[in-house]
């Protein structure tokens, strides 16, 4: 079976070896760019800095992390740093991240086990997992419904989702269909995503949501701002960054 008979109507890649796993493979652009210093400094620890202030009844420690779709292993660090976990797993669809994400792995002395799967067929045990990252991830999957429920399962009760997302009117944005590959049919705008994630079964208030409207994710790269006409009033949101809780 060749390489290009993998792939549905939608441009998704379906493995034949491991058919539950199913996604959309990058660029060659978009992962040379996710493997950069820019993208840990300047979207990677943005998000874990927002979603930590945004998190209720912080602990000193989160004992099992799960970073869902952990791409290129770039979170491991910052996770560390920011939760201070015993054990780490990283799981992604596509082998050559995990290729990446190991030589990550190996520079920290914290357990790290990777592991290739889908999100939508997470292969973790039930309420198992203190704290979910989730970080520019669910724009990738054309089972997103899936994956929030797999996530769900995984947590403890009383457990977080740090849950942070590009939303439609970026991922539908000229430059990003130009440089970057996405299943566009599954798009979902920031009130979309947050009631998706709520009729789910997680719990969070407007203190537990953040919009922020950075420069990069806009369709314009911040040009209507920078030639000083401001920041319009009236938008469609282009990031949502969340932590919900699992009901205990």
């Amino acid at each position: 079976m060749t390489t290009r008979s993998w792939f549905n109507s939608y441009g998704m890649k379906t493995n034949p070896y491991a058919p539950d796993i199913v996604f959309v493979p990058e660029t060659r652009i978009g992962f040379w760019f996710l493997g950069t210093q820019t993208w840990t400094t300047h979207v990677l620890s943005v998000a874990l800095d927002d979603l930590e202030r945004l998190m209720p009844q912080r602990q000193l420690s989160y004992p099992l992390v799960l970073d869902a779709g952990c791409g290129q292993g770039k979170a491991f660090r910052l996770l560390i740093e920011h939760f201070s976990p015993q054990r780490l797993i990283g799981v992604d669809a596509e082998v050559k991240c995990l290729q990446h994400a190991q030589a990550e792995a190996l520079k920290e002395e914290i357990p790290i086990e990777l592991r290739h799967c889908d999100i939508a067929a997470l292969d973790v045990a039930d309420a198992s997992v203190d704290l979910v990252f989730c970080h520019q991830t669910f724009h990738h999957l054309p089972r997103q419904q899936m994956a929030l429920a797999q996530m769900f399962r995984v947590l403890k009760p009383g457990g977080l989702l740090l849950f942070a997302e590009s939303t439609r009117a970026y991922i539908h944005s000229w430059i990003i269909r130009l440089l970057f590959r996405h299943p566009m049919h599954a798009q979902r705008s920031a009130d979309e995503y947050l009631a998706m994630i709520r009729d789910q079964g997680f719990n969070f208030g407007s203190q537990n949501v953040s919009l922020p409207y950075l420069w990069w994710s806009r369709s314009d790269l911040g040009a209507f701002e920078w030639f000083g006409f401001g920041v319009p009033a009236q938008r469609e949101e282009t990031l949502v960054n969340l932590v919900a809780v699992k009901p205990g």
